[in-house]
């Protein structure tokens, strides 16, 4: 007796804790009919019993509803998921039967349930053990941008243990208070927040408070936030504004001749209209006359003059209305995006010269060491893109020994030169030696070797682009902003040329070899007085130009498709970098190479479709720049002495 009472007292004290216990079938029979048959309007009393519950298993229910898994079984009334023939429990996941020859009726949600769905499911992947989960749900809620999003996201940021999401999180609630925070005073101070932010979104949600819509009336209505007063003719056509007066019943619509001529046929009577002879009816104006009869009959509406026309446009204001209708609001959301507009302009024009920056610093690795044999010998060496094609193919065949890329571009730079230093050796020896003072022989012979070289690569190396990989260090680019970024390879390519250019500098200032050069640069006959041998000093600088060209050909291969043709995409450049900068002048090269780099970037700014049309413009320019200064930026003095 003992023993049963003790069992009864322990049932009773474990009802109240079985009566709360909750599960997920629980709460699907107290919306039984909203499952089944789920609606737009009645489904949101259920979604949110199902994110109050904090259940686990509700995100794989609501997974498999969305994608139309769930089902009823007819005889009990119980929901199972579906899937492979057999039926799952909602709160355990087994396997509870087979679907075979059991009634089931199918729960679908139409679209509008499905996105409803999956806001919820938003808002439980937000605290996601899984990143990956936490940051589609995130960027869901980036794309949606609905209120109901903001306090789900708020709480979810405190326990965010990923810094660059937390931040990603953050600044979405900036964008979300900003439209949607239930105070004005929040949504000012959110908007004001949003002032430094250049990002396309940002801007996207500023545009979006400032969205108007055209209104017209006879007076400006009251209570209205105008963005604009407009003015028939001057902010819109007139045909346009006279229309929206027809839309809003304002005027009657302008009745057009072939409305006329329907009218006229319409209102026949034994060979006449409003009185007047159908044979007469053979010019505009008699038919205007006829249709005006019928008007004041009232059998047909009135004709519209444009003395009418011109009447009701100026008896009408238009403008243009803000959707929002806080003024402050959207005074303040105005200040925000000019902020944003004027700090957007600036960093275009700070990022098109880092660009331009870049294609000099290219440039000027390209031209320099052509700079160096143009100026010192006059040799004109439409080779000289081959060089920087060998370099590249140096630098290609040294990473399929040295596997390590940051190790194989340290070797393959000062090989490069080697291999193109001995080139340009044995090229001068061999044939330019004998063209002195022979410019278009050499031209000639130069172009020759050019397409030699080029056939050469062809055959060894194959038609197809080698691939020539910068290191991991390399990889990505610096961004300072959404609008101002530059990768690190071009970083990397402009220190490489200023440290050729104080390399150079270096050589030409600072050793006999220098002294020498600019020697024979100025004036080769009385460098040969001297005991200067410019014999020895024409092999050694076409040596070192030709060396320098292929350095120049790994750094452009690291970004660039290394090809046997990839010389000829910056043989015209390089000589019109050494034309304009001025014929044997470093610091003039270096010009040259700014200023055609600038040049070609802001022309291509202007007109971005169409390259082909930016560098016809480009040249064009540097033709007359020539004309006016035909020794380039920085002349060498001296040089016409030798002449």
């Amino acid at each position: 007796m003992l023993r049963k009472l003790l069992m009864a007292l322990a049932l009773c004290c474990a009802m109240p804790a079985l009566a709360t216990a909750q599960t997920l079938q629980s709460i699907l029979q107290t919306h039984s009919e909203e499952v089944a048959k789920p609606g737009r309007r009645t489904v949101g009393v259920l979604l949110d019993d199902l994110v109050a519950s904090e259940l686990p298993q509700a995100v794989p229910f609501l997974e498999a509803w969305r994608d139309r898994e769930i089902v009823l079984r007819e005889d009990d009334g119980l929901f199972f998921r579906q899937r492979d023939g057999d039926l799952f429990d909602l709160d355990t996941g087994e396997v509870v039967g087979a679907s075979d020859g059991v009634a089931l009726a199918e729960a679908r949600p139409n679209g509008g349930v499905r996105r409803a769905i999956g806001d919820v499911l938003v808002q439980f992947q937000l605290s996601d053990p899984d990143i990956t989960k936490r940051q589609a749900a995130v960027d869901a809620i980036a794309r949606s941008m609905d209120a109901s999003q903001l306090a789900p996201l708020a709480a979810s940021v405190a326990g965010e243990p990923d810094p660059t999401l937390r931040a990603t999180k953050e600044r979405l609630i900036g964008l979300l208070q900003a439209s949607f925070a239930p105070t004005a005073d929040a949504r000012i101070q959110a908007i004001a927040d949003l002032g430094s932010d250049l990002s396309v979104d940002t801007r996207a949600v500023l545009s979006k408070i400032l969205a108007t819509e055209p209104g017209v009336a006879v007076t400006l209505p009251e209570g209205a936030n105008i963005a604009a007063i407009l003015t028939p003719g001057v902010d819109l056509g007139t045909d346009e504004a006279y229309a929206q007066l027809v839309k809003a019943s304002l005027a009657p619509p302008v009745t057009s001749a072939a409305d006329v001529r329907r009218a006229l046929e319409a209102n026949i009577v034994d060979g006449t209209v409003g009185g007047l002879p159908v044979a007469t009816m053979d010019t505009q104006e008699a038919r205007a006359a006829a249709y005006q009869v019928l008007a004041e009959a009232g059998t047909v509406p009135p004709l519209v003059t444009p003395d009418d026309q011109a009447a009701a446009l100026n008896a009408h204001v238009f403008y243009l209305s803000y959707s929002e209708p806080d003024v402050a609001i959207t005074d303040a959301a105005r200040a925000s995006l000019d902020a944003i507009e004027t700090k957007v302009a600036l960093s275009q024009a700070a990022d098109l010269g880092l660009d331009a920056l870049s294609l000099a610093s290219i440039y000027f690795l390209a031209a320099i060491g052509l700079a160096i044999t143009f100026g010192v010998m006059g040799v004109i060496n439409m080779a000289h893109g081959e060089f920087i094609m060998m370099g590249a193919y140096t630098g290609y065949v040294v990473q399929l020994f040295v596997p390590d890329y940051t190790v194989s571009i340290i070797i393959a730079l000062p090989l490069a030169f080697a291999v193109t230093f001995g080139a340009g050796v044995a090229m001068e020896r061999l044939v330019i030696r004998h063209l002195y003072h022979r410019p278009l022989e050499t031209l000639l012979a130069t172009f020759g070797i050019s397409i030699a070289l080029q056939q050469l690569a062809k055959n060894i190396f194959g038609t197809q682009a080698r691939p020539l990989t910068s290191p991991s260090w390399l990889d990505g680019a610096l961004v300072f902003n959404d609008v101002i970024a530059i990768s690190y390879i071009r970083i990397a390519i402009f220190v490489l040329a200023l440290i050729f250019l104080a390399l150079i500098v270096y050589v030409l200032r600072r050793t006999r070899l220098g002294l020498e050069v600019r020697a024979v640069t100025q004036n080769p006959g009385m460098a040969s007085s001297m005991g200067i041998n410019p014999d020895r000093i024409n092999m050694m600088t076409f040596g070192l130009g030709s060396g320098i060209a292929g350095i120049a050909g790994v750094a452009i291969g690291l970004f660039a498709q290394v090809t046997s043709e990839m010389g000829q995409a910056y043989i015209v450049q390089s000589f019109m970098t050494v034309v304009v900068g001025g014929v044997g002048s470093v610091f003039g090269t270096l010009a040259g190479a700014g200023l055609i780099g600038g040049l070609q970037k802001g022309i291509e700014w202007l007109n971005p479709s169409n390259t082909l049309a930016a560098q016809t413009y480009m040249i064009l320019f540097i033709i007359l720049f020539i004309q006016f200064r035909p020794k380039g930026i920085v002349a060498l003095k001296g040089r016409s002495s030798a002449d």
